[in-house]
């Protein structure tokens, strides 16, 4: 018997064990159901009806979402985001992990969180899975990609296609595959805090 037979046959073998227990393969199956009847075919404006079958679903979300019908949340349950978020046309969310949006983020078109991976060294190979986190006022430009664990700082931004694994520092612009530190963003909430106190 060839190694590729013995392989296929034998039930321990961790390539065919799911890294996901029934119970939650089918809350996301009905998920899926869900936002395909209920929020893929929904014109752009009617952001709160989705956001509300987002809810439903346990999904934690502040007020006036903008959370476009052709974006992709694999588990809403792990999604959480302040008030004034975007989640643009095309986004995929992969938020095994978990995922925070805080206040007036942006996911631009095809922008994409991926929030899992595998162990390559090992024969189990090992499915791995961490929180993403998107400060406030972060930008994720269109088509970037930001990989497991990583946490954009507040103001951030990650340009056009790039690829992030590392975290961004704070009011900075990342491009680049892998991204890199181009220049330092003008953090308007100091200026506009200055203004108001008339310093």
């Amino acid at each position: 018997m060839s190694f590729k037979q013995s392989t296929l046959r034998d039930e321990r073998d961790f390539y065919i064990q799911s890294a996901f227990p029934f119970s939650q393969k089918l809350l996301r199956f009905l998920w899926i159901i869900a936002w395909t009847l209920l929020c893929r075919w929904t014109p752009n404006p009617l952001h709160r009806w989705r956001s509300l079958v987002i809810k439903v679903f346990g999904g934690k979300l502040g007020k006036h979402n903008f959370i476009y019908p052709s974006s992709k949340i694999w588990a809403p349950w792990l999604l959480e985001t302040e008030d004034l978020v975007t989640i643009g046309p095309g986004v995929e969310i992969y938020n095994p992990g978990g995922v925070f949006l805080g206040h007036h983020a942006i996911l631009s078109q095809d922008s994409y969180l991926c929030g899992a991976t595998h162990d390559y060294d090992s024969i189990r190979f090992t499915y791995i899975k961490k929180e993403i986190i998107i400060d406030s006022y972060v930008w994720i430009c269109a088509k970037a990609t930001v990989l497991p664990g990583v946490r954009c700082a507040a103001g951030s931004v990650l340009g056009a296609t790039s690829i992030t694994s590392r975290n961004l520092d704070s009011w900075s612009v990342y491009a680049g595959n892998p991204c890199k530190f181009v220049k330092k963003r003008k953090n308007f909430l100091i200026q506009e805090s200055e203004l108001v106190h008339g310093s």
